[in-house]
Order: C-alpha cells, then structure tokens, then sequence
C-alpha cells in the first residue's frame, strides 16, 4: 500500500492540468453551501472529506484520497505516514482525519454506557464491527453479560494469532466469574475480508463452551468479524452442540 501511495502522489503532484477549486465551484455547489441548507446526508463522501480537509483544493485532495483508498474503511486504515504520502495530504491533514476516524470509533463504543441489550449475533457485531473490522492483527474479546443479556463490559483477552494453545480457557471466564455475570459472547476478528471461521475457531469455540457448561456461564456465541462482515459460529452450528 506505501509504494502504491508513493507513486500516486508523484504522478498527482506532476499532472499538468488545474484542479477546480472550492472558490471556484458555484455557490450551490460548494459543500459547506451544501451542509447548511441540506444536511450532512446529502453529500458525497467525496464531499464530507473535502470538508474535513479544509483547503481550497479539498475536493481535489479528496478525489486523491478516495482514488487510492477507495472506501472509508481502506481510508480508517491508512497510517498517519500512508496519509502523508498523498499529494495535497500534509501533517495537519492527515492529523484531521486520523482525529475524524477515532471519533466514529468512539461513538459507537460510547453505546456501552448505555448497557444495551443483546438479542441477536448482529448487536453484537453492531458494538465492535466498526473498530475491530479495521485491526490490522486478531484480537479475541470477551462479551460480558448479566441476566438480561445487557453488556456488563467488553474484555479484551488476546491479541495475535489465536489457536487453541495460546487461549487459555480459564482467562476467558475470569471475568465472568469474578462479576458473577450469566453468559458471555466471544468475539474475535480476521484481519482478511473474509470471516470464515477455520477449524482451529471451531475447535476453540468447543472448548469454551464445554468449560461454561462446566461452569454454568452460557456462552451465547462466538462471532468472527471483518470488514463489514461477520459470521455466528452459533448460527452455523460451528462449535456449539444442538
């Protein structure tokens, strides 16, 4: 991705032609114009990063932007030194949106304190999808809930490869049994785009669940998640008995 960026920027910063400026869109077109008179959600993303951006060429630097990232999720990923690299994006810039990407992570985590209550495998995934969905290693987190399924706390247990000798199954209900919760979630993720468990996943999910029946904690699920995706080991029958 670096020598990608790196060769975008040089044949951006050698083009011949003058990008339009914001000064010299019409008024109407101008995305400040926009915001004011029609909301956030009538813009482009395109038009929100060149906001963000804030320099007279941000449309232009946000094309840029999008042209080598492609997504705001590849763009959430991109490294402050990623950043920096395309023309038009300097420290201040890069400062900006790397700020604007951990606050999105931040609100959605901030829906913790609200102990929501978990029905199905997609509120689970709804918490954590957005800041584990651009890890670039694994994590394996603990989901911890009382009665009511509502979320008690988030543990983070493991960071690395997982397998089922580097999980110790007893840290995994630590937490749980120390805060006499009911049931817990595991959550983990996959750096890749593609959540299929592998059989190491099924055979750590069976091993858990057998020491919470042991121990009388349920566990409820066992969700791997990536980018924008998720799977439910419980829904596709993956580690948990009928």
């Amino acid at each position: 991705m670096t020598q990608q960026l790196h060769l975008f920027a040089l044949r951006t910063s050698s083009q011949a032609s003058k990008p339009v400026t914001i000064k010299e869109l019409p008024t109407s077109d101008q995305p400040l114009h926009r915001l004011s008179y029609m909301g956030t959600n009538a813009l482009s993303l395109s038009e929100l990063l060149a906001l963000l951006i804030g320099s007279d060429n941000g449309p232009q630097v946000a094309r840029n932007l999008l042209t080598v990232a492609g997504s705001m999720t590849a763009i959430a990923q991109l490294t402050f030194h990623d950043l920096i690299q395309i023309h038009g994006i300097g420290p201040a810039t890069a400062a900006r949106i790397k700020a604007a990407t951990e606050i999105s992570v931040r609100l959605r985590t901030d829906n913790l304190r609200q102990k929501p209550q978990i029905r199905t495998p997609a509120d689970v995934a709804d918490l954590l999808m957005l800041e584990m969905g651009l890890l670039d290693h694994e994590q394996l987190r603990v989901v911890l809930l009382d009665t009511k399924n509502q979320v008690q706390d988030i543990v983070l247990l493991y960071k690395g490869s997982l397998n089922t000798a580097v999980v110790r199954v007893g840290e995994v209900f630590r937490e749980a049994l120390r805060r006499n919760m009911a049931s817990i979630v595991l959550v983990h993720n996959h750096p890749s785009t593609d959540p299929t468990p592998s059989p190491e996943d099924v055979r750590l999910t069976e091993k858990i669940v057998e020491a919470g029946n042991l121990l009388n904690i349920d566990v409820l699920d066992h969700l791997v998640i990536c980018q924008n995706r998720f799977v439910s080991l419980k829904e596709r029958g993956l580690g948990f008995r009928s």
